[in-house]
């Protein structure tokens, strides 16, 4: 059998546990080493590590200490491994504990953490799904059922010291421009709540001042969130430190490409069986600096898509130039405007953006002053017709159901 070489206790805090960590930085120790060829099983927490739970209250998702974020398992070290090489990543399989067949998706408050339509929805709110084998429903969002496409949001290698020192470097001076903007431009280190795996003392305390938060994807991998990252997926991961320094977690059962919601996904506890291999000079061989993967064979299978469009002028009417995150915006909001004619609550729609299998494209970036982006929503996720006729809208949702909202506090 496999052997699980990291294993978690949902029961127990992840900071009593040695094997997990929420930081990158290059001295972090290996918590475990395997050789090429090697196929292994680690456990995760949730991102948040446990801090929101399966009830109809969005208070934790309020209150949620996101300076915590994200648990991840590892690093494991490669044996062989050294800076240059490509650690070539496969995920042969991947699902939820037993024990724990739930997800959580949220929006996070304005005021901690925000989002991608975070003006639109300023405070909390989160939806649970109930899992069923490949399929998952909410009760708070009727009319819905998909399969999920399993995958983890985050996983990257160590950065090297000077890479770390980069990445703080530009992050800061983005962060200077608006210091005070709400949410920030950038999450800079904070060493209160970093766990450094088995470092202790002096060393931990000076890594965890200057480690790198996990919320951004960067040139080692990180949080991405590439949902076709499934089952069967293999991935090239660039080396920067010797052993590489493998760590994966941030699990979501299903996702939206974009994950719009931030707290976005069906976020889940779970397992990863994976093996590793490697592209000794890969980086040089290939002109790689970033990872390239190739995509899971099992996907879901929805071949029927309502196709939103948005461009680069903004809610507000300014024009952009050529602004494929404005454009991509409009089309989500175009989409959400669209489901509430079929009863949806505002919420419930853009919970469903960031958690069914929808496809997010940049269908044109050339045709001044309108970049182009589409939003591809599967139609045979609903339980009824949602397509457009002649006669209007005619079958809605249970009406009274709707995602819990958590007021932000005084």
């Amino acid at each position: 059998m496999t052997e699980t070489i990291i294993k978690v206790d949902l029961k127990q805090s992840p900071y009593d546990n040695e094997k997990i960590h929420n930081r990158w930085h290059p001295d972090i120790p290996m918590v475990e080493t395997v050789k090429p060829g090697d196929d292994f099983i680690i456990e995760c927490y949730d991102w948040t590590g446990g801090q929101i739970a399966d009830n109809d209250c969005a208070d934790d998702v309020r209150d949620v200490d996101l300076s915590q974020v994200h648990f991840l398992s590892g690093p494991v070290g490669v044996e062989g491994a050294e800076p240059g090489d490509l650690l070539v990543v496969d995920i042969l399989d991947i699902g939820a504990f037993d024990d724990s067949q739930w997800g959580f998706n949220g929006f996070f408050s304005k005021k901690n953490g925000g989002g991608f339509l975070t003006e639109h929805f300023p405070e909390a709110q989160k939806s649970i799904w109930d899992f069923k084998g490949m399929f998952t429903s909410s009760r708070h969002i009727p009319g819905v059922e998909f399969a999920g496409l399993i995958h983890p949001g985050l996983i990257g290698c160590l950065p090297s010291k000077e890479m770390l020192e980069e990445w703080n470097t530009r992050e800061k001076g983005l962060f200077d421009t608006e210091p005070d903007r709400t949410p920030p431009l950038a999450t800079l280190p904070y060493g209160d709540t970093a766990h450094m795996g088995t470092m202790t003392g002096d060393d931990r305390d000076k890594a965890a001042a200057e480690g790198a938060r996990t919320v951004p994807p960067r040139e080692h991998g990180g949080n991405c969130d590439i949902k076709d990252l499934s089952r069967g997926s293999k991935v090239y991961f660039p080396v920067y430190v010797d052993g590489g320094g493998l760590s994966v977690g941030d699990l979501h059962f299903s996702q939206g490409d974009g994950e719009i919601t931030f707290c976005g996904a069906i976020e889940m506890a779970g397992w990863i069986h994976m093996r590793v291999n490697l592209i000794k000079g890969g980086m040089s061989k290939y002109g790689i600096k970033n990872p390239i993967f190739k995509p899971s064979p099992i996907t879901p299978k929805y071949d029927d898509y309502l196709i939103f469009e948005g461009i680069s002028v903004d809610e507000y009417g300014k024009q952009h130039y050529l602004d494929v995150h404005i454009a991509y915006r409009q089309a989500c909001l175009n989409a959400i405007e669209y489901l509430t004619k079929f009863g949806y609550s505002k919420a419930q729609a853009y919970a469903i953006l960031g958690t069914a299998p929808v496809q997010g494209h940049i269908s044109g970036v050339v045709d001044i002053p309108n970049a182009c982006a589409t939003l591809w929503l599967p139609t045979d996720i609903f339980d009824f017709d949602v397509q457009p006729n002649a006669d209007g809208p005619t079958q809605s949702v249970a009406p009274g159901v709707d995602i819990p909202l958590s007021p932000d506090k005084e």
